[in-house]
């Protein structure tokens, strides 16, 4: 029982989308899926949710196969459930048919207790420019702070 918090992130969610709410979830795992999400080996790039039978699933994850598992290996694309309370799954469900909206995994976090949360974020797609607006406001601050480091 490792006492670190260890996280990984959707780098191309942030890119792609304009976040308007946060939420924390609990995601069913197996046991050799986790023991890979330690070694780092995993990739949610092309990920998103979407409901099935009043659940919440994320599809596009890619957890890599354990490297000391046996014929009891993971699937590595398969969907996994996500946990969620009741309220928060109506909520989200009434605004992604709505206002076709979408919600996407930003952020793989493992606590202190071993356990996955995957942080997803209901999101409105960007505009082309958008995107641009948003390298320009970061090459700007990466200017800045070059400047007063020199």
């Amino acid at each position: 029982m490792s006492s670190k918090i260890i996280t990984y992130k959707n780098k191309k969610a942030a890119y792609k989308f304009e976040f308007l709410e946060k939420y924390i979830a609990g995601i069913v795992l197996t046991g050799t899926e986790i023991k890979s999400i330690k070694e780092g080996k995993i990739n949610f790039s092309d990920s998103y949710c979407v409901f099935r039978n009043n659940e919440l699933w994320v599809t596009g994850i890619h957890i890599s196969e354990y490297s000391f598992g046996t014929v009891n290996n993971h699937e590595p694309k398969r969907d996994r459930k996500l946990l969620l309370t009741a309220r928060e799954l109506s909520k989200l469900q009434k605004k992604v048919t709505e206002k076709g909206l979408t919600i996407v995994p930003v952020e793989m976090v493992i606590n202190e207790k071993g356990l996955a949360k995957l942080e997803i974020a209901l999101a409105k797609g960007k505009k082309l420019h958008d995107k641009r607006e948003d390298m320009k406001t970061k090459d700007n601050k990466r200017e800045i702070e070059r400047s007063i480091k020199s």
